[in-house]
């Protein structure tokens, strides 16, 4: 009976993990072999770095070693479901406003888009837009070319990503009250 109470309880859990957990898309950035000289030659393993996301808005990196690559892509994806972030899109489709992301000699500049414009980025930015569900952006990479530095310091730059009902509720006011009213802009201009 013990066994019994035991088998049910863990396809339970299995089932509740299932539910919970939505589908996630990922794609590999990067592959490296790297190899250790032992006494008798030489021992390879693998680096993988892997960009998982919903693309609805949430997005994680994550990497991972092994001695084969299946096993080193499986470990990189399971950190970076463990290290996924929100970031607030405008219209579900571009960032709320530009952007700057740090990490080491890596600097990235990211830019809101209209409507149209697609993914402008490179390699493994592209990558993390992608996933994050981005449809229209512009970025840069000035610096580094390391893809693990790039991918951290466009994660660095999206999570100082802010929405107007952040910032609104940051400061104690309603949405409107921040955003510029479309009304008042043409008035202005005619004017001057």
């Amino acid at each position: 009976m013990a066994e019994r109470e035991q088998r049910g309880r863990g396809r339970g859990r299995d089932r509740r993990e299932r539910e919970e957990t939505p589908e996630f898309a990922d794609r590999l950035v990067a592959i490296n072999r790297v190899s250790k000289t032992v006494k008798g030659g030489k021992r390879f393993g693998f680096a993988a770095l892997v960009v998982v996301g919903d693309q609805k808005g949430r997005v994680g990196f994550g990497k991972g070693k092994a001695k084969e690559v299946p096993e080193a892509i499986r470990k990189a994806t399971e950190q970076a479901k463990r290290q996924m972030i929100r970031v607030p899109l405008r219209e579900g489709r571009t960032l709320h406003h530009d952007i700057e992301g740090r990490h080491g000699a890596g600097r990235v500049v990211m830019r809101t888009a209209p409507t149209g414009t697609g993914i402008i980025a490179g390699g493994p930015m592209r990558a993390v837009f992608e996933m994050l569900g981005v449809q229209d952006v512009v970025a840069k990479s000035i610096g580094t070319q390391n893809p693990y530095n790039m991918i951290r310091a466009t994660i660095d730059g999206l999570t100082k990503e802010s929405s107007p009902r952040m910032v609104a509720q940051r400061r104690g006011k309603k949405v409107a009250d921040i955003l510029p009213k479309k009304d008042d802009a043409p008035a202005e201009t005619a004017d001057a």
